[in-house]
């Protein structure tokens, strides 16, 4: 939870002077407005510079805006044709495989503290930088109402401006055809803020954004139930700026918990790459088991017994942050990013896939398709145990939750779908102690997700790796009964099979054979059998050729 004093934040002790060039270069190109914005791609930032919007908070019950806004970026007054810094709309739909129509009809609600006087303008200009249609109070689309309804608007405050501004660009950019109603709080007290939540549902917004957060405390239950129990409204909170750490409302058991990534583009078949968003100790995306909330019944991870944030994620690391245009504490055009970018990119994504149904508890749609994220595989938050409450890997974990958007089906009610994992049984098999083996098993995931596999019941002196590759040297005779184990993160499967491992007579290939009595081989002897030469070896000491029940170990002599 971002608990920090406003300051000056670095990833490098300097500003690179080609960082400088490259700025200059942007402000003076003559791209067409609408177009892909000028981000460089993964590795090319040099240094990032970030101060908080809003203050931290002072007390409990207090909260905080939880946008970054990058200081090392100082936009030239743009040409009408000059694209800005940071990206656009046509790089997130690009990047989360958007539709560029829908929505109409939609309604996304804002809600934030303070005011912001130049909201209605800043997104005109925004808006007519990309080319997208007009969104005004005259024209029905856009709306500003104070936590009761009315035009009582709360003190104007130059931090909280720079979230209003972020989170009213970032509907527009993601759903330009959505109405959108702000709805300013007259503090950011959970009281307030709450309040306004309930003023958004009431105006009709069925997609309720809220970037803002603090410490858990013992009084969430009770918030819970004043202002965030609405069935049929997708409601999103941002998971936090300060790393691995739970955070209120985030960790609500009726919000959808958004967390942050690092988005660049890359060269692979989706053209993008995303990894968790961690700059420092104390800046980077939250997550973490809630101390308070119970676990909603969707949510089936093991290791968190109440509820665990987060549920999705967006981009969210300034320095590969969004473009913004900001004049009440701001000079026009910045770059921002925090989880405050994220929160209101995933409401309206989810205001494209439509109105979420009447009465349902929309948070459980992206859990009912958990393959239509792109599941973020690489990076952490921070150190933690179990290690999925902050590391990314395959399937569901903390920081990322299920992914990021892959078009807007996961937002959708649908028909749940049950992800299944099939292992391949490998048949029963046989070893001899002091014979190498190797043994790869595998399965397949039905969302398509990666496995990790483990291992019950193996011989000893096998290990399975986390591939499925079983290996080793058996040192112990004897059956085993194995069973492998694989997992997505979201769901597994098993298969079980059984290992007899012989006593060695020195050989490459070995098997186990009854002696019957009508054997006439001694130990030592010398046969031929399927066209390898054997040599018979007693497998119990001091039993006697054709001893009912004796047992006797043939080794090939041969090439197996």
């Amino acid at each position: 939870m971002d608990k920090h004093p406003t300051e000056r934040r670095s990833r490098s002790a300097r500003l690179a002077p080609l960082a400088v060039l490259g700025l200059l270069a942007a402000s003076l190109s003559t791209a067409f407005a609408g177009s892909a914005a000028a981000v460089p791609s993964a590795g090319s930032f040099d240094a990032v510079s970030v101060t908080r919007s809003c203050a931290a908070p002072t007390h409990p019950g207090e909260l905080a805006c939880l946008a970054l806004k990058r200081t090392d970026i100082h936009e030239l007054a743009l040409s009408p044709q000059a694209a800005p810094s940071g990206y656009g709309p046509t790089d997130l739909a690009g990047a989360y495989s958007l539709p560029t129509s829908g929505g109409s009809g939609q309604t996304v609600g804002i809600v934030d503290a303070q005011d912001d006087p130049n909201a209605e303008s800043d997104l005109a200009a925004y808006r007519s930088q990309y080319g997208l249609p007009a969104c005004t109070t005259a024209n029905g689309c856009f709306k500003k109402v104070d936590e009761n309804g009315g035009t009582s608007y709360p003190t104007a405050d130059t931090g909280w401006a720079g979230e209003i501004s972020l989170d009213l660009d970032m509907v527009s950019a993601v759903c330009p055809n959505c109405h959108i109603v702000l709805v300013e709080a007259a503090s950011a007290n959970m009281s307030d803020l709450g309040t306004a939540v309930n003023q958004a549902v009431a105006q009709g917004a069925k997609f309720v954004s809220n970037s803002y957060g603090g410490s858990e405390d013992s009084s969430d239950l009770s918030a819970d139930s004043q202002y965030f129990d609405h069935p049929g409204v997708a409601i999103t909170a941002s998971a936090g700026d300060s790393n691995y750490g739970a955070e209120y409302p985030a960790t609500s058991q009726y919000v959808t918990a958004v967390g942050g990534t690092a988005l660049t583009r890359a060269s692979n078949s989706r053209g993008w790459s995303e990894s968790v968003w961690n700059t420092s100790s104390t800046e980077g995306t939250g997550s973490g088991c809630s101390a308070y909330d119970p676990k909603p019944s969707w949510q089936h991870d093991t290791g968190c017994a109440n509820r665990m944030e987060t549920d999705v994620s967006a981009v969210a690391d300034p320095a590969t942050g969004v473009a913004v245009y900001q004049t009440y504490g701001g000079s026009g055009w910045a770059v921002y990013g925090g989880t405050s970018a994220a929160s209101p990119i995933i409401a309206s994504a989810w205001a494209l896939a439509g109105a979420p149904n009447p009465g349902d508890r929309a948070n459980q749609y992206p859990y009912n398709h958990a393959s239509s994220f792109n599941d973020v595989t690489t990076g952490n938050n921070g150190s933690c145990s179990p290690s999925y409450f902050c590391t990314a890997g395959p399937g569901y974990d903390g920081p990322t939750g299920l992914g990021t958007p892959n078009g807007v089906s996961g937002f959708t009610a649908g028909t749940t779908t049950t992800e299944t994992v099939t292992v391949t049984n490998p048949g029963s098999r046989t070893a001899t102690v002091g014979s190498a083996v190797s043994l790869q098993v595998s399965g397949s995931d039905s969302a398509g997700k990666a496995l990790t596999y483990s291992a019950t019941g193996l011989p000893a002196g096998l290990s399975i790796s986390s591939s499925g590759l079983i290996s080793g040297t058996p040192t112990t005779a004897g059956t085993s009964n194995v069973t492998v184990t694989a997992n997505s993160g979201s769901a597994s499967g098993s298969t079980a099979f059984t290992w007899t491992v012989a006593t060695g007579g020195g050989g490459g290939c070995a098997g186990l054979a009854a002696w019957s009595a009508s054997s006439s081989y001694a130990p030592g002897d010398q046969v031929s059998y399927n066209g390898h030469k054997w040599l018979s070896a007693w497998y119990s000491t001091g039993a006697t050729p054709g001893a009912p029940g004796s047992w006797a170990v043939w080794t090939d002599q041969g090439a197996c």
